[in-house]
């Protein structure tokens, strides 16, 4: 207990010096200011992660794994914001804008997911991650919106009604989890002490918690954010790369910790759940609320422009998303499953022009339709799954609220 307290602790005054900085109109230079910004963005993740956990204690558990994804990547969307915001008065950020969503999204498929499946094959010998029948919800919702957002980039842009359309999207997908009969949490760390308290002090706890680290993320995302592509010039680094896979790297560090720790312990299960949720998010609200932000910035409501690189970049991102989806539709992810996405994500960072991206893109396509093809037998099952969850959240109506069942 002494040890969760530690980490919260820990985590407060790592996430102060952004809002000094910030506050106080200090400067130490820029790559040292934005150190300290992206620093102060990870430990208001953790705590944010952290809160969100133990508000399982509060709200149903369907509605809180999938609450718990939308506030672990909130740094995330307001550094995504940040650029799309710049965007609409400086047309160069665009760029960057799309570089951290395709960044974010990428990460989550390429490099958390089949990280839970080594370490499951580590910890235990399976071979095989097998997710419940419950799981479909966010299988099919992900279908869904992946099948969607694979026409954006042969358009060439992001517009108002795209943004629309994915926020339905994700209001029917939160609508159907908070429905959804759950069990008794389990909670690990210092959710778990936050959880363990009474009621109010809990309430309390949580309102602070949550206050503290949206005011750490507020201050810093726009500085953290701007201070990336002025690291980029002054170190000689690809502004696009640093802004693509850094960025998202510190604002989803914590969901990757707290998936993996849940696979260490046996419920890597749990931990592709709150991945799965997140995807979801990323793909619905952070995708959907770039040309909003960019047109009330800009005045512009044609949407946002994708260039040539975008257009690839986002492609690549919606080919991955879709065969990831086909390689779920068993609802399992299997080892050499989780290699082949570890492998094929890692090929971008080996390989960086139009060629690569537009043949990866390919080549995930293609797979995609040959896991389709290869599970055709799987897809009358995970529809059969999907409509047995709502027949079962309708089953359970009458009963009182936080009652037995099925999902996550």
């Amino acid at each position: 207990m002494n040890s969760n307290r530690a980490a919260i602790a820990v985590m407060l005054v790592l996430a102060s010096p952004g809002m000094f900085l910030f506050f106080s109109g200090t400067h130490l230079g820029v790559v040292l200011d934005t150190a300290l910004y992206g620093l102060s963005i990870v430990a208001a993740a953790f705590l944010l992660a952290w809160s969100a956990e133990a508000s399982e204690m509060d709200i149903t558990q369907g509605l809180a794994v999938a609450f718990v994804a939308l506030i672990a990547v909130l740094p995330e969307y307001a550094v995504d914001m940040s650029y799309a915001w710049k965007a609409g008065t400086d047309p160069a950020f665009a760029q960057y804008a799309v570089a951290n969503m395709t960044g974010g999204n990428r990460l989550l498929i390429g490099a958390a997911w089949p990280m839970l499946v080594f370490i499951l094959w580590w910890r235990t010998g399976a071979r095989t991650l097998v997710l419940e029948r419950s799981y479909s919800m966010e299988v099919v919702s992900l279908a869904v919106v992946a099948l969607y957002a694979l026409h954006i980039p042969f358009k060439g842009s992001i517009e108002l009604y795209d943004a629309v359309f994915l926020t339905i999207a994700f209001i029917v997908y939160m609508y159907l989890v908070s429905r959804v009969p759950s069990e008794e949490p389990e909670l690990i760390g210092p959710a778990r002490m936050i959880g363990s308290l009474p009621r109010t002090q809990r309430r309390i706890t949580l309102v602070l918690l949550f206050t503290y680290a949206a005011a750490a993320i507020l201050s810093s995302a726009h500085p953290f954010a701007e201070g990336l592509v002025h690291t980029g010039t002054e170190l000689g680094f690809d502004e696009f790369l640093l802004v693509q896979w850094i960025a998202p790297l510190a604002s989803e560090s914590p969901e990757f910790l707290i998936a993996g720790i849940l696979a260490w312990r046996g419920r890597a299960g749990v931990g592709m759940s709150a991945l799965l949720s997140s995807k979801v998010n990323q793909w619905t609200l952070l995708v959907g609320g770039l040309p909003v932000v960019y047109a009330i910035a800009s005045g512009d409501l044609g949407g946002l422009h994708l260039d040539d690189r975008q257009t690839e970049e986002v492609l690549l991102t919606a080919a991955q998303t879709m065969f990831a989806v086909a390689v779920v539709l068993s609802l399992s992810l299997g080892l050499w499953e989780a290699f082949a996405l570890f492998a094929l994500f890692s090929l971008t960072f080996i390989f960086e022009d139009t060629t690569v991206r537009l043949g990866l893109s390919g080549v995930y396509l293609l797979l995609a339709v040959v896991m389709v093809i290869r599970e055709r037998a799987e897809l009358p099952k995970i529809i059969r799954s999907f409509k047995l969850t709502l027949a079962g959240i309708e089953e359970e109506q009458p009963h009182a609220p936080g009652a037995a069942g099925g999902h996550h």
